[in-house]
């Protein structure tokens, strides 16, 4: 096992910051709900308490079972899990009439405490919260402040607990990073030594051990997650990992003869299949965003069940699971709910009768691409935005059709290529190009056109939770804009989408 630290997490929206920035330390940590048993072992160094979205006043509060570890190892409150602990043992929260929301300079009660080494009176901290501290019980001690609220930080010495009213973990606090390793480091006594080399070695011993000399079957994407999985399967078992890439006729130009190449290189075991023109029949007619999802996923199920069932004795399915998809398939159970039923987890294994075998589902996807950089797979897959499963199908508003899939095909591959072109597809976190369901007049020569038309999107993101449409030069938008309405027959008029997540979605379907 690797030590760690436990991130139990009542529904704060900050809880994977929390993960990811101790995780930057090259420090391992998991994230449980805040009602989960907690059995300490030596692995287990230290625990987080995340914030909420629920007052500590409320009837219906979430209340951890805090006996099993205060006193035994250090402990760290974020907001509400400091609120809750001073609440709990006798101090006063309540409703603040000076809501803090936003930048707060952090004003040092306590000089030279460990958590707070390195920082200065004046340092600013993101605050967040309704409620604040008012008062402690006597065996707590106050150790920084701002002008608005009277206790910022505080510590119980005896029992290893510190608490803190702002949130360390998002970017906006100076110091936050320096505060979360003098907790991981200097406190909890971890040695930073969880790096992707280390999680390249021990996952492939790990996987030797799991698989044996069994069989596995994964299908492919050609995405970043499915093939760093794949090849670390592959280097535990060779040629008995047996892949499948499946060409639903909805992925970019192209990408599928490409795709396919990139894996010969890296050695994998690949079949490809050309299933196309059954999707595209399966899909004729259906405009409903949900109902082309559902048919374009139990397709590629049929295909891909059909495809592994000539294989013999396979025990195992290989997947691409990386640690959101399981965070976010997992209800806190009170402050939240879960937010989606991924893809990833669950569905196929029970109807094929196969074990299930997932090497990054303790993984962030910034963290999947250093493994996948220590493998030295190629940037070509490493850099490679991130695309939907459905594909194309929903970046086609309306039904698909073959003639459809064509015309985006053109204008989305002219758009990437020129974002490469212009040395910026390395600033993008994901684009697309949307083919609306309208048509626009224009004019071309001396003839009226009314066509088609496409919208581009770009946006920066850390992992697609939230993200910012991407200020794209106008030269450059120029540039794609004239080429796509140019080159590709059918397109008159490209807009560019500036809508952000929240309130919009990175996806328009």
């Amino acid at each position: 096992m690797n030590e760690q630290i436990l991130i139990l997490d009542f529904g704060s929206q900050y809880t994977q910051l929390i993960a990811r920035r101790v995780r930057e330390l090259n420090i391992y940590c998991e994230i449980k709900p805040y009602n989960s048993e907690v059995t300490l072992s030596p692995d287990i160094r230290g625990i987080i308490l995340s914030g909420s979205p629920c007052s500590v006043t409320a009837d219906d509060s979430p209340a951890p079972n805090i006996d099993q570890f205060i006193g035994r190892i250090p402990v760290l409150g974020i907001c509400y899990g400091a609120q809750w602990v001073a609440d709990h043992f006798g101090g006063q929260v309540q409703a603040s009439d000076k809501r803090e929301y936003g930048r707060s300079k952090v004003k040092l009660v306590k000089k030279g405490d460990p958590l707070l080494s390195g920082v200065n009176d004046g340092d600013v901290a993101w605050m967040s919260h309704g409620d604040s501290i008012y008062s402690l019980p006597d065996h707590f001690e106050i150790i920084a402040k701002t002008e608005s609220i009277p206790v910022a930080a505080y510590r119980w010495e005896e029992k290893q607990f510190y608490g803190l009213q702002f949130h360390p973990e998002v970017t906006h606090t100076d110091f936050g990073r320096q505060l979360i390793e003098n907790f991981a480091v200097n406190l909890c006594g971890l040695s930073q030594s969880w790096t992707p080399e280390q999680f390249v070695e021990d996952t492939v011993e790990r996987l030797k051990v799991q698989l044996g000399n069994d069989k596995v079957v994964m299908g492919l994407s050609g995405g970043v997650d499915s093939s760093v999985a794949a090849t670390l399967i592959s280097k535990a078992i060779g040629d008995n990992l047996y892949c499948i890439f499946v060409d639903n006729g909805l992925l970019r130009k192209d990408e599928f003869e490409e795709v396919l190449a990139s894996y010969k290189d890296l050695g994998l075991n690949v079949k490809g299949v050309d299933a196309k023109d059954l999707f595209y029949r399966e899909l004729a007619g259906i405009k409903d965003p949900e109902g082309k999802r559902k048919v374009i996923g139990r397709l590629f199920i049929e295909v891909f069940e059909q495809e592994a069932n000539e294989l013999k004795d396979v025990k195992w399915l290989g997947q691409g699971t990386i640690y959101p998809d399981i965070i976010e398939s997992v209800s806190v159970n009170g402050p939240s709910v879960t937010i989606k039923s991924h893809h990833n987890v669950g569905g196929l294994p029970e109807k094929m009768n196969m074990k299930v075998v997932e090497p990054l589902n303790l993984l962030f996807k910034d963290e999947v691409r250093r493994v996948g950089k220590e493998l030295e797979l190629p940037d070509t897959i490493l850099s490679r935005h991130p695309f939907p499963g459905p594909g194309l199908g929903i970046r086609i508003l309306g039904d698909v059709t073959a003639t459809k899939v064509n015309m985006l095909q053109l204008a989305d591959k002219i758009f990437i290529d020129g974002l490469k072109e212009f040395g910026l597809y390395d600033e993008v976190w994901q684009a697309a190009t949307i083919l609306l369901p309208i048509q626009s007049v224009g004019v071309m020569g001396d003839e009226r056109t009314y066509e088609q038309v496409v919208a581009l999107r770009a946006v920066t993101s850390l992992d697609g939770m939230t993200a910012d449409w991407c200020h794209l030069p106008y030269d450059f938008l120029a540039t794609v804009s004239n080429r796509i309405i140019n080159q590709v027959k059918g397109i008159n008029r490209v807009v560019y989408d500036i809508s952000s997540k929240p309130p919009a979605t990175i996806e328009w379907e």
